[in-house]
């Protein structure tokens, strides 16, 4: 099984069909997700899933109108069940927890022929009441799920290896 391709391919898509995504694609998206590592195996997350039209646009005004969001015919919202542990080295865990875990839904989105879009610009306490979440949570990020309308994002160029990887010293 090789993941080269689904990473090398992946793209940020802001354009999306309106074609519901079929709910055991969905679900193996979100099982990507759940099997992602996190920090002393907390697993201190929740996936919440939007589909409904209505509550995709109040998320869609709560991300300052941006159409994308609204249009995806699903929404992620990437949640911490625990804001206060720290790992060892003195970092936050929910922030790294739920990156690990959304790039994992984004890959098998991929290998599934969806397209992607993680969202961090957003209000977050409008999302909260949008989506029920209680007040001791948060809502880190929000992945948006959808076929490719066709056109979509340019692929983004990326730094060569070598201004990224070092080894044995900076």
């Amino acid at each position: 099984m090789a993941l080269m391709p689904e990473i090398e391919q992946r793209k940020s898509i802001r354009s999306y069909r309106p074609d519901p995504i079929a709910p055991e694609i969905l679900d193996r998206v979100l099982e990507a997700g759940r099997l992602a590592p996190s920090a002393k195996n907390r697993q201190s997350w929740r996936f919440i899933v939007v589909t409904e039209e209505s509550r995709r646009n109040r998320i869609q005004d709560a991300a300052f109108g941006q159409d994308y969001v609204g249009r995806a015919p699903a929404i992620i919202a990437c949640c911490t069940t625990n804001i206060e542990y720290k790992m060892p080295n003195g970092q936050l865990s929910y922030p790294v927890d739920l990156a690990i875990a959304s790039t994992y839904m984004t890959i098998q989105a991929q290998h599934e022929g969806l397209g992607t879009c993680m969202v961090t610009t957003f209000r977050e306490e409008e999302v909260k009441s949008v989506l029920t979440v209680p007040y001791s949570m948060r809502v880190v990020m929000m992945v948006t799920v959808g076929w490719p309308d066709g056109g979509g994002a340019e692929k983004t160029t990326r730094l060569p290896m070598d201004r990224v990887v070092s080894h044995e010293h900076w």
